[in-house]
């Protein structure tokens, strides 16, 4: 929603938002931007008099006096991913990555290709990519790319927002179960995707994960446009993308077994190479040349949040580093830990801090999951503040390297008595986590001599 707000402002409106517990890096990009932004849901918001409410999915019925009173004065209003659509989408070649996993990153790699070779698309992204500084961006070029989110489009619209999008081009990276608190199953998810399916016409691409078991379901309910497969062939249509490890910094693209060429980058892990494949795939629709989508990715910086370096204590080989990672779901948890082992190698030692701030991780659904996606860390902190069900039970398995704490400043305080000079602390959480990462350097920097 805050990156909607950018888009409106852009396209000319006058805009201002309300939230609860904005955090950045989006309550800063409002701030840069000129957004007002309003904490809390109180009617005096009323008193602007604006022509529209755009409704986000965070507002419920019977929560926000002000939604409650929108509609008792029967006032204008209309979800996010509608106006979108009816706004911004409409007239463009709409390129949509959706999956459990990796949207952001796909997302921001495929805009910054399209960016690099000259095609200046506009974009909505759910964070902040670096190598643009912002969020969204709303631009002249017929191209618009989108993180296409699986979630409920609003308290009156229980559709996935990625329906609205009306795609040309469609990546499905993966599809796993998520969202526990509005889907009651895998299969739930998998029809919401088999709809998004739908809306891709005849003439479009589809670029989907040939190694994912739930997405070749989901296509085989029903597919009406062409499909090219990246990971591995799926239900054996040939080749497709795929990546092989040429060292540490570079991977090789073939297509249908075809060299196309090297990326050369500093990003880590095999779910970043099958990132990058669908993004090169996906650009090449949209008239990119391969070679120029791999070329692009060389100058690739990331995005905010994935395995962010926050700060770092020390100096030389004694150095302990802070990463902040969005990590939120095991799967995602044990891919961020393989992605900086595997940079590390085997020596050092990984301190993995965990919030599990989700709705899907505060209903404990995947509470028995976190203990073997968390194996590679070589000690485990994790918060347990604000949760309803036994986090320490649920760590036990790790045995003696798992600390769970409530209070936050007793969490930080056992972080920072057990690091060691060379170590690297992953904070992992897709909220604000009460500043850990400025209080934790802190700490750290108390104990370190200059």
């Amino acid at each position: 929603m805050g990156g909607l707000a950018v888009l409106a402002k852009q396209a000319g409106h006058t805009v201002t938002g309300c939230d609860a517990n904005v955090y950045p890096p989006m309550s800063t990009q409002l701030e840069e931007q000129g957004i007002g932004l309003t904490e809390g849901f109180g009617l005096e918001q009323l008193d602007q008099n604006p022509d529209i409410f755009v409704i986000g999915n965070v507002v419920a019925r019977g929560k926000q006096a002000l939604m409650e009173e929108i509609l008792n004065r029967g006032l204008p209003y209309i979800s996010g991913p509608q106006w979108l659509f009816e706004n911004v989408l409409r007239d463009k070649w709409v390129l949509a990555v959706a999956g459990t996993h990796g949207k952001t990153t796909t997302s921001s790699m495929l805009a910054w290709i399209l960016e690099d070779c000259g095609l200046e698309p506009g974009y909505l992204i759910g964070g902040v990519p670096m190598n643009f500084g912002v969020s969204a961006r709303l631009t002249d070029s017929p191209f618009f790319v989108i993180e296409a989110d699986e979630y409920d489009t609003a308290f009156f619209d229980k559709r996935s927002k990625f329906v609205h999008y009306h795609p040309r081009t469609v990546v499905l990276n993966n599809l796993e179960f998520d969202h526990a608190d509005i889907f009651p199953d895998l299969a739930a998810i998998e029809t919401q995707f088999h709809h998004l399916v739908r809306t891709v016409p005849a003439n479009g691409l589809i670029v989907a994960n040939g190694g994912d078991a739930n997405i070749l379901r989901a296509l085989g309910r029903g597919c009406w446009s062409p499909v090219e497969y990246f990971g591995k062939s799926g239900g054996g249509a040939g080749a497709g993308w795929k990546a092989k490890v040429a060292n540490v910094d570079a991977f090789d693209v073939t297509l249908d077994d075809r060299p196309i060429g090297r990326v050369g980058w500093s990003l880590q892990g095999e779910h970043n190479r099958m990132n990058a494949l669908a993004a090169i795939a996906a650009a090449r629709h949209a008239g990119v040349p391969a070679k120029d989508g791999i070329a692009a990715l060389g100058r690739f910086i990331n995005v905010k949040r994935r395995m962010e370096v926050r700060g770092e204590v020390g100096a030389g080989a004694d150095k302990i580093t802070v990463y902040d990672d969005f990590a939120h779901h095991p799967t995602a948890i044990a891919t961020t830990l393989e992605g900086l082992r595997a940079k590390m190698g085997a020596s050092g030692r990984i301190l993995a801090v965990l919030e599990p701030r989700s709705n899907t991780m505060k209903l404990g659904v995947m509470k028995d999951l976190l203990p073997a996606s968390l194996a590679l860390a070589d000690a485990v902190f994790c918060y347990s503040g604000g949760i309803d069900w036994d986090v320490a039970g649920a760590m036990a398995p790790l045995g003696a390297k798992a600390t769970t704490e409530a209070d936050l400043a007793s969490l930080i305080e056992r972080i920072a008595t057990q690091a060691r000079p060379g170590d690297r602390i992953l904070v992992m959480s897709n909220g604000g986590f009460g500043g850990i990462h400025e209080k934790l350097l802190a700490r750290l920097s108390a104990r370190v001599p200059a």
